[in-house]
């Protein structure tokens, strides 16, 4: 007994002096660490906007510092990269922006306000130049803001339009006995449709041709005033496939120059006026936004803006960057709408949507909160269902024309495996001492009862919502029921029918928020502080964090992300209200 009491006391000795070890270099690296030589910004310096590891709108602020300081050095949003460009136009050591070889995970509105930024650094008379070895045509659409963009000779050019592509179960539910069982309101709710029909309704083929001609007019829209080509051109071009080769792009006035790396790099010495036979300076998106944050000093006078940002799928709980969790949003709202020096609160909503009574309790917050001070929303990337739901009662909504929002309606889905189990010899058997004293089993059919009172539910959840966006946009109940019906919208299209107010991104949301406040000294402070504990620390560390790097290595980043949508769809709980289906642009 004793040699073991001996075991456990070196065990734990020696993990307690580990982690003293472990924090201790932290912290000392945390004193003395410095600006490293990577951060160093010298004249006639070219800003390298790398976007690899940009995908939200908001990095993620903590209330635990060592969360802070574990995250916020590493990781940036669009937000401070549109920031940052800004700064870059007016810094007398930024010459230029130099997009090389440049994937992103951003989405299209994403990338609409990026090439936005990138417009109006252009109009200080410096330089943006892009190069790549292939383009696809979500990264084509943000590198053709460029003045000059170059194409490796054996790369490629993407230009051919957009298409969507639906996978209908109906069949292999009734050759393998396991149906989900669909609960819906809303004529457009076409994320249950593969589970009932095996093939596209008519409804679900009129909102998706609508939505992609309207995506890709704004796509075709802002590159046809870059560079300089017609819409009806660019449309030949794409049906042809006109651009597929380095020369055919260039001979299309897609691209500049055909050229290797080398030759990019020594056309902007040549632009910087730097020797061929030296380097010219350069300093990452990354480290000139660190730089611009701690050198940066906002007046503790200053009138204050809150912005909000609520990004992914909506939740129960805390949240964090890539879930809105009622937890993290509300709170936000309650510290916004108490701070006295806050005067207007910008909402940037980046989310497809998710659990309903999630969204009216966020909803509710809103509507306390507008009562004190203005609130605007800024749409991203989307804004649909569960997403307009906490968007609708704003004093004034923004979407960038290219948004995806709407989708207001509602709809359930419960698997059921009765017909699987019959096939293969199982019976069930229930007892009860009331009708309806059991909750939903998927090895038995459904009832009709259990049927009628979750639609009964639906129907109220569908009511309610109707009922905001009437009541937000100022709307007759039947008007809003006559878009809704799930029915997905592109931001162009939602401000024809009254359920956006402008076209713009986040910074024009701030400047209307300035304006209903009426302030005109102002700073901005980004929420949500997220509340995370050590355990959460720890498994954002290398060794606690690679079990996503292995699988994505193993499986493919394609089937990594099936996986993880099977495992939302498995996490869904309650009545949704979700947009209904999922676009990836690439």
């Amino acid at each position: 007994m004793k040699f073991l009491s001996n075991v456990i006391a070196t065990v734990v000795g020696l993990f307690v002096f580990l982690m003293l070890m472990f924090f201790g270099i932290i912290f000392i690296t945390m004193l003395f660490g410095g600006e490293s030589e990577s951060e160093s910004l010298k004249s006639n310096s070219v800003l390298e906007l790398n976007l690899g590891d940009v995908k939200y709108d908001y990095a993620g602020k903590y209330k635990d510092p060592w969360m802070s300081f574990f995250s916020e050095e590493k990781n940036i949003g669009l937000s401070d990269v549109i920031n940052a460009i800004d700064v870059a136009s007016i810094d007398d050591n930024i010459k230029g922006i130099s997009i090389l070889n440049n994937p992103n995970e951003l989405g299209m509105a994403q990338n609409k306000e990026l090439r936005n930024a990138l417009e109006n650094f252009k109009k200080s008379g410096k330089f943006v130049m892009a190069y790549a070895n292939s383009y696809s045509q979500k990264e084509y659409y943000l590198n053709s803001v460029a003045n000059s963009i170059y194409l490796n000779p054996v790369g490629e050019l993407d230009f051919k339009g957009l298409s969507s592509e639906i996978m209908f179960f109906k069949d292999l539910q009734e050759k393998t006995g396991v149906k989900m069982e669909v609960l819906r309101h809303g004529k457009y709710k076409s994320a249950v449709e593969p589970f009932l029909e095996n093939k596209m309704s008519d409804a679900n083929r009129e909102q998706t041709s609508v939505l992609l001609h309207s995506i890709w007019n704004s796509v075709c829209a802002d590159i046809a005033k870059s560079r300089n080509i017609s819409v009806t051109k660019l449309n030949q071009i794409a049906n042809g496939l006109l651009a597929r080769t380095p020369e055919m792009a260039k001979k299309q006035k897609l691209v500049d120059y055909i050229a290797y790396e080398d030759t990019y790099h020594n056309d902007i010495k040549k632009a910087l006026k730097v020797s061929s036979d030296k380097d010219y300076n350069k300093i990452s998106i990354s480290d000139y936004t660190h730089k611009m944050t701690t050198t940066s000093v906002i007046s503790e006078t200053d009138d204050t803006i809150a912005v909000i940002f609520a990004q992914g799928e909506i939740q129960s709980g805390e949240g964090d960057v890539n879930t809105i969790g009622e937890g993290s949003i509300r709170r936000s709202l309650q510290e916004a709408r108490k701070d006295k020096k806050i005067k207007a609160i910008v909402l940037r909503i980046d989310s497809p949507g998710g659990n309903a009574l999630t969204s009216d309790l966020i909803w509710r917050e809103i509507e306390l909160t507008k009562k004190v001070k203005p609130i605007v929303v800024s749409m991203g990337n989307y804004a649909a269902s569960g997403g307009y739901y906490i968007a609708c009662n704003a004093n004034t909504i923004f979407a960038q024309d290219n948004t995806i929002t709407g989708s207001i309606g509602v709809f359930g889905i419960l698997p059921n495996f009765s017909q699987l189990t019959k096939k293969i010899g199982i019976n069930i058997e229930q007892v009860k001492t009331h009708q309806n004293a059991s909750d939903y089993s998927p090895f038995v059919p459904m009832e009709e009862n259990f049927k009628n009172v979750t639609l009964e539910g639906i129907e109220h959840v569908y009511k309610t919502f109707v009922s905001h966006v009437a009541q937000g946009r100022k709307m007759s109940f039947a008007a809003v029921d006559s878009i809704a019906q799930g029915r997905v919208w592109s931001g162009s299209e939602a401000l024809k029918i009254g359920l956006v107010d402008k076209i713009g991104g986040l910074n024009a949301a701030i400047v209307e928020a300035a304006r209903l406040s009426k302030t005109q000294n102002y700073s901005t402070k980004n929420y949500p502080e997220y509340e995370e504990n050590l355990d959460d620390m720890l498994s954002k560390l290398p060794f606690g964090s690679s079990k996503a790097d292995i699988i994505k290595e193993e499986i493919g980043k394609e089937n990594y992300q099936l996986l993880q949508q099977i495992k939302k769809l498995q996490s869904r709980k309650g009545i949704q209200a979700m947009l209904p289906f999922e676009i990836s642009i690439y």
